[in-house]
């Protein structure tokens, strides 16, 4: 696919406009009326204890491919409405299988948690209450997971969780929470590793995530931040090939308008503004690794397609 056949995507002028239908995303502050750096997605199916359904799926995937491509947006913090943050998938609709080819199936909350993972932009899980199956496993490609100290948490391998699971805690504490199949406390020792924070209540989560937003918002280069989880995600393999990958890395970031606005910034003793973003600052060995899916992905409409010579 050339450069004139790029997908575009038309950003909205407001995220709380969007018709979506089992998520809801809002600006923060919620009052304001243009497009806000931190975005929260709340998965909103009342009743029904956030269960995911495929139009849940849809709306998740649309909303994160304009997250991606929109440069005014630098944070994401996804929580559920009501007690529970997502119960899994809803059983009242059940499973579907048989009506498409094997090979042409794609594991809803894999398609999700994919969704969540090609992201360029930090998100962040604020599970005030309890996430089991799909609930917990959309959750695993996220930056940082903050929750409710006694939200019940119940794991099994699907949605990418394979991959990620072992990653965020080890091969030990993986086997064993898949193993037994059963709920633990979200401050269990097996999953202490898993959220960054566990709150005494249920209504601390949200504000504590959106804190930890802020702080990100204010001080990181969403450059910056994408390019070092790439890098720990999309390793060589090798100290000494991680080794050759870094320096190429930092050796172009060296020259980046937020290496160059950072160093200001200090010497002038003033808040840093970062202004660099993938679509128009990506360095020229990113990325480095050979993608399984070849197509091209969606741009914010306006922004110039740059090809890699």
């Amino acid at each position: 696919m050339g450069p004139a056949e790029v997908q575009k995507v038309s950003l909205p002028s407001s995220y709380p406009s969007l018709p979506f239908t089992q998520i809801r995303c809002h600006h923060v502050p919620e009052n304001s009326k243009d497009v806000t750096p931190t975005i929260v997605v709340e998965l909103y199916r009342p009743g029904k204890h956030n269960a995911f359904t495929d139009t849940m799926m849809y709306e998740l995937e649309e909303a994160f491919k304009l997250f991606d491509v929109d440069d005014r947006v630098k944070c994401i913090v996804v929580t559920g409405n009501g007690r529970i943050y997502c119960a899994g998938a809803d059983l009242e609709r059940g499973f579907v299988g048989g009506q498409e080819d094997f090979r042409d199936h794609r594991d809803g909350g894999g398609r999700v948690a994919l969704a969540i993972h090609r992201c360029r932009k930090p998100v962040i899980g604020a599970l005030q209450g309890s996430a089991v199956g799909i609930g917990i496993t959309m959750t695993l490609p996220m930056s940082i997971r903050v929750a409710y100290k006694n939200a019940k948490i119940g794991l099994i391998m699907e949605a990418c969780s394979s991959f990620f699971l072992p990653r965020l805690i080890g091969m030990s504490k993986a086997l064993h929470l898949t193993t037994t199949g059963s709920t633990y406390p979200a401050s269990h020792p097996l999953l202490n590793t898993l959220f960054s924070e566990t709150l005494d209540t249920p209504d601390a989560v949200l504000p504590r995530a959106l804190e930890i937003a802020d702080e990100i918002v204010q001080n990181t280069s969403t450059v910056s931040s994408y390019l070092m989880k790439e890098l720990m995600y999309r390793d060589t393999g090798s100290a000494e090939g991680q080794h050759l990958l870094d320096s190429k890395v930092i050796y172009e970031m060296f020259g980046s308008k937020d290496n160059t606005e950072g160093v200001q910034s200090f010497l002038q003793k003033r808040p840093v503004k970062f202004v660099g973003s993938m679509q128009q600052d990506a360095p020229g060995s990113w990325p480095w690794y050979t993608t399984v899916d070849t197509s091209n992905r969606p741009q914010a409409e306006g922004y110039l397609f740059k090809p890699k010579l």
